[in-house]
């Protein structure tokens, strides 16, 4: 059970799988060669996840802010990102450019060479310290864990960000805006019996439709010096909402001139309608 010993058999199966591949001729059997390649990338993965145990049982409050994850599209956010970071450290360390330009490349290299190296000194000093107080670790290794930590954070931001344009904090407020237009847009409904709380509690499907729908009448009419106010460019506007600048401007007109009950009325039917 201790998490030292489990560190000590998930870093053997990495060096077993890797002296496999350097024994092997890809050329000759490259089927071979895929298949340790992917036990290389599931012993790698399950070698981190140890990793990330002891940190935070070790390190709990010297870790290094992972705040930046906020910034990072919604579809890199998976499970394995810090297997996949730490393979293209390793390919850019290779001279291998698979996603980045050769440019943003050359200038990570220098990263992913230093990441690379304190891996391996952490490998290292666990391995041993597994062999002989595997309950402990002293302040030379909590040092070492709390440098590899931050090396790793400081590469994944770089990496990431030469692949795909993250998110500015002007458009994480923004963001965060919608999620409040939607929250009262929830409360507001709730309390004109729009909608029950029994809908929302069982994840009606119908909520995806009708939320987003009363969201769009709240934000230009309810609240309208939230995320959907018009009185600003579309450049100032939410990604999510700026493409229909102009249609919402129409949609606007067109609400300012119904009256409470014709309001009340288009908003029932907005919760019905598919």
């Amino acid at each position: 059970p201790r998490l030292l010993a489990q560190f000590f058999f998930a870093d053997e199966r990495v060096t077993r799988v890797v002296a496999e591949i350097n024994g092997l001729d890809a050329e000759l059997d490259p089927q071979q060669y895929l298949v340790l390649l992917n036990q290389l990338h599931l012993s790698q993965a399950h070698l981190l996840a140890i990793l990330e145990r002891i940190m935070e049982e070790c390190i709990p409050t010297q870790r290094h802010s992972r705040d930046y994850l906020v910034k990072f599209p919604e579809e890199l956010m998976v499970d394995n990102l810090g297997n996949h970071m730490l393979f293209a450290a390793e390919c850019l360390l290779a001279g291998t450019f698979l996603e980045v330009e050769e440019a943003d490349g050359a200038q990570l290299r220098p990263q992913a060479r230093n990441l690379l190296c304190s891996l391996e000194l952490v490998r290292t000093v666990l391995r041993e310290q597994s062999l002989s107080q595997p309950s402990s670790y002293p302040e030379p290794i909590r040092a070492l864990l709390v440098q590899f930590d931050r090396l790793f954070a400081e590469f994944e931001l770089s990496y990431v960000s030469s692949l795909v344009a993250v998110k500015s904090p002007e458009e994480i407020y923004r963001q965060q805006e919608i999620i409040v237009l939607f929250c009262e847009t929830v409360q507001r409904a709730l309390r004109l019996g729009y909608l029950t709380q029994e809908m929302i509690d069982g994840y009606e499907p119908l909520l995806m439709f009708t939320i987003p729908r009363l969201a769009i009448i709240s934000g230009l009419l309810i609240y309208p010096e939230g995320p959907l106010s018009l009185e600003q460019s579309p450049e100032q506007m939410s990604r999510v909402f700026s493409p229909f600048y102009n249609l919402l401007k129409k949609i606007r007109e067109l609400l300012r001139v119904l009256t409470a009950e014709e309001l009340c009325l288009l908003e029932r039917s907005l919760c019905t309608a598919e």
